[in-house]
């Protein structure tokens, strides 16, 4: 059955539309006759025999003034200016019978009057205003004659006219808000109704069995439609009477729960199609007295089942890929280590001289050796952490040591591609507690992937500081930037950025593994790049022991003296002081 979505928010049926329009017609029309009354009053006086006083002009004004105020305001919904014209209707009425002779004059029924125009509003409470409003004017027209202070009541057809017009104004708007009332009780009589036949549809029209179920798990009402596997016919005997025998005791504490939590939700097979499943959700609304919702669940069940499957199918293929990737990364690793040695024994020409080809070709093999051990490092890692086999080994040392090795190993790299390496190190001791290696691969994968993207003549910078308990490393360069599509993408295994040329030269684990040493520390990696500007990746890790001093550019740092044998490091990379 089609709702109209309107008529159902404002508690009407279809077709219906509240529209105060009568009443207020009515009104209006019960005004313009006061007014018109008045004035034929008005008119009948002056051609009456005899002489007509000024009390008596007064009180012809004043049932005149209230009545125009109310057509000049109108239909308005304004609170405070209906009680403001009630407030007239009381004054300028009880003035009348006051100028009159009070209570027992000619126009003592215009004391009535703010009740006569409250019962043409829509409001009971304004009804009630007015009755308070003419009470009072009631009781001030009645002092006011016992006091001697009010003029003497008209006589002969005066009193007549006068008191024809009070009575039948007064009469005829009584009159008028009991019709309005009556009708106004029709109107919402109706909209309820309709709205209890629009309700009724829509409950006995849902797709689920709504319940009313008692403590005792007796259910005392059913609307809807009953899922496949359950008739309606079989609850009165009690809830868990819909489930085969087995699911009995899963509605009963069900129920239990619900009576106890507040809410609870439980599948079962039902009875009559244990094949199928269903779901009940019940909550309680008093304390022995529950409502529920029982539907048709097989299709949600089936799919959960092979979303599951398929999870578990997916996680066994991750952990399987894992372990072969493991295992032959470990594999190749040691053929590819005796390849290494063979070429390097060639390269220091241990058993004799060679000739410049072969000496270059041992270069290049020892060369490719070492680049293609990195790739399978780097698969190994990216395995044992896919697999949750990557252990820490976590050790207290000082993290610029880590760094500078990073530098160090690729400063001849930085030299053939023409590009500055700088740091930028504390001069106090990093003290953290972290796995030495990690670290060192950190920076070894973010320098690799800045020398890969600057181009000649660049800059990458590193830099290393530590405070409130993080070190944070941060590898910029001045390369050729990120584009925002690739910059979602990387971070993640097998990943990568740029050109054919510069994708060719790695895996796309460099990121990955990055951020994965960092969340094995707790930490984490956050890039920022724009085309043409340069990059910046930056990791905090939570490892640090020991706040230094503000980090120094490199060139103001003092040089370590170096050991005899170790090799010099070159103009792009300089040595942090020894702590003094």
């Amino acid at each position: 059955m089609p709702i109209d979505g309107a008529s159902f928010q404002t508690g009407l049926g279809p077709g219906q539309a509240s529209s105060p329009t009568g009443a207020f017609g009515a009104a209006h029309l019960w005004r313009l006759g006061w007014l018109a009354t008045v004035i034929f009053a008005t008119g009948a006086a002056a051609f009456t025999p005899g002489v007509v006083g000024l009390p008596v002009w007064l009180a012809l004004a004043a049932g005149a003034v209230p009545a125009l105020a109310a057509l000049a305001v109108g239909d308005r919904r304004d609170e405070r200016l209906q009680s403001l014209i009630l407030v007239l209707w009381a004054t300028c009425g009880a003035g009348a019978a006051v100028v009159t002779g009070g209570v027992s004059g000619a126009m003592s029924a215009w004391i009535l009057a703010p009740v006569a125009a409250a019962s043409t509003l829509s409001s009971p409470r304004r009804l009630a205003e007015g009755a308070s409003l003419a009470l009072i004017g009631g009781a001030v027209a009645a002092l006011t004659q016992l006091s001697g202070l009010a003029p003497p009541a008209p006589t002969g057809p005066l009193a007549f006219v006068l008191g024809f017009l009070s009575v039948a104004t007064v009469g005829v708007g009584l009159a008028s808000g009991l019709i309005l009332t009556h009708r106004r009780a029709g109107e919402r009589d109706s909209r309820q109704v309709s709205e209890l036949n629009t309700l009724q549809t829509l409950v006995d029209g849902a797709p689920q069995l709504l319940l009313v179920v008692a403590s005792d798990g007796r259910v005392r009402t059913v609307r809807g439609a009953a899922p496949r596997g359950v008739a309606t016919a079989n609850l009165a005997d009690g809830l868990a009477s819909a489930a085969v025998a087995g699911d009995r005791q899963k509605v009963s504490a069900a129920l239990a729960t619900a009576l106890d939590a507040g809410e609870a939700s439980v599948t079962f097979a039902p009875l009559l199609d244990p094949t199928r499943t269903v779901c009940l959700d019940l909550r309680q609304v008093s304390p022995d007295l529950l409502v529920g919702v029982m539907r048709d669940a097989t299709l949600d069940k089936a799919r959960e089942t092979a979303l599951r499957q398929a999870r578990a199918e997916a996680e066994g293929l991750a952990a399987g890929r894992a372990r072969f990737l493991a295992n032959m990364s470990h594999e190749l690793r040691t053929p590819l280590n005796a390849i290494m040695g063979f070429s390097d024994i060639m390269r220091a020409r241990m058993f004799g001289p060679l000739t410049d080809r072969y000496g270059e070709y041992a270069e290049l093999i020892h060369e490719s050796g070492g680049h293609l051990l990195d790739l399978i490092n780097d698969v190994l890692d990216m395995s044992k952490i896919e697999a949750e086999r990557f252990e820490l080994q976590r050790g207290e040392f000082d993290a610029r040591e880590a760094v500078t090795a990073a530098m160090r190993l690729l400063r001849v790299q930085a030299d053939a591609a023409g590009v500055q390496l700088r740091g930028v190190l504390p001069p106090d001791e990093l003290e953290v507690d972290a796995d030495r290696r990690a670290l060192k691969q950190i920076v070894l994968n973010l320098l690799s992937n800045a020398l890969k993207f600057t181009p000649r003549g660049g800059q990458v910078i590193v830099t290393a500081d530590g405070h409130d308990g993080e070190l944070e490393l941060v590898v910029a360069d001045t390369g050729v930037g990120i584009s925002p599509e690739d910059l979602e993408r990387l971070g993640r295994p097998y990943e990568q950025a740029g050109g054919v040329d510069q994708r060719a030269k790695g895996t796309g684990l460099g990121l990955s593994l990055v951020r994965a040493f960092a969340r094995l520390h707790g930490g984490e990696m956050t890039i920022e790049s724009r085309l043409g500007a340069g990059t910046s990746v930056s990791v905090r890790l939570p490892v640090l022991l020991r706040a230094s001093r503000p980090a120094m550019e490199a060139p103001l740092l003092e040089p370590a003296p170096e050991p005899p044998e170790e090799p010099e490091l070159g103009p792009n990379v300089v040595k942090f002081a020894p702590p003094r």
